[in-house]
């Protein structure tokens, strides 16, 4: 299957700064994609450049299938809904108000209101005035107004960014429950990596404008397995030791780690050394958080 989303060395920059650096995305259809980076990585911007609001200087995109060019961009997003930073609205008309100005603009029935209000739960509050909702129920007509002509594709630039926890929690729901019920692919970009572990089934991970990580969320898991601290009264030579027998083994900031997990192997490992002189006083196992992993890859710490 085709990915719905791709793009090749999409590059794009502002004043002789790059801030989109050859980025190569892969969105598989049905997927949640979870777009992650500290803020200013370059997030919006590729999203920008998606949907068009802003050119790129070189590369190429191609969305639902079909080249993004000038002649095809208005088709292709009239199959894309989209929700960047904070949603825009009329505070003095009330929710319904509000969707049926999308409807005109994006010229669907008004059918579709009904359909969307009840896809975010919010047929109770649509006929209260927006300037009286509060900001996970503005966030949650924002994606109502997304949802509006039934799109394949949905682009979600930060959807939970400051929301209280039920916010979250509700708009995180919302989004895990379209490419199921709906068989929409979304494409969603968080800076918080605890968002993305709980929604996301693929991840791409950029950090000042480049892809440094690209696969599914599963996959970002396997490198958060856990690996063993040894500590020996000589781990300079326990580690030659290990190396010279090919016991997987690395000596990093002065501490000593075994990649292996296997009892068997763990046991010839602790015996090797023992026979050798070597005197082991810890063996104990570290877990690798997905936050460590975030760090090891982008040289950054980032919100969580």
């Amino acid at each position: 299957m085709k990915p719905v989303i791709f793009t090749e060395a999409l590059t794009k920059q502002y004043g002789g700064k790059t801030v989109i650096n050859q980025l190569d995305l892969s969105v598989p259809a049905g997927s949640i994609y979870g777009f992650l980076g500290p803020n200013g990585a370059g997030k919006s911007t590729t999203i920008k450049l998606l949907l068009g609001l802003i050119k790129p200087n070189s590369g190429s995109m191609k969305l639902l299938g079909r080249e993004v060019t000038e002649k095809t961009r208005l088709s292709i997003l009239s199959q894309t809904g989209s929700l960047i930073e904070s949603p825009a609205y009329y505070g003095h008309l009330s929710g319904q108000e509000n969707l049926q100005i999308i409807c005109t603009l994006k010229n669907v029935p008004e059918t579709e209101i009904s359909r969307v209000l009840r896809i975010v739960r919010m047929e109770a509050q649509k006929d209260k005035k927006v300037r009286q909702y509060s900001l996970g129920m503005k966030q949650r007509l924002g994606l109502a107004a997304a949802l509006i002509g039934n799109p394949r594709l949905l682009l979600l630039d930060e959807p939970t960014n400051g929301l209280d926890p039920a916010g979250i929690h509700e708009i995180r729901e919302l989004i895990c429950s379209l490419p199921k019920q709906f068989g929409i692919t979304v494409l969603v970009s968080s800076h918080l990596l605890s968002e993305i572990d709980q929604m996301a089934t693929h991840v791409g991970i950029i950090d000042e404008g480049q892809l440094i990580f690209q696969d599914t969320l599963s996959c970002l898991h396997e490198h958060s397995r856990p690996r063993l601290l040894l500590r020996t009264d000589n781990d300079k030579e326990a580690a030659q030791i290990l190396k010279r027998r090919q016991i997987p083994a690395d000596l990093k900031d002065g501490k000593l780690y075994l990649r292996i997990h296997e009892d068997a192997a763990v046991k010839k490992a602790a015996a090797l050394l023992v026979n050798s002189d070597i005197g082991i006083l810890r063996l104990s196992e570290q877990q690798i958080s997905l936050e460590d992993i975030f760090l090891n890859l982008t040289g950054r710490q980032v919100s969580l």
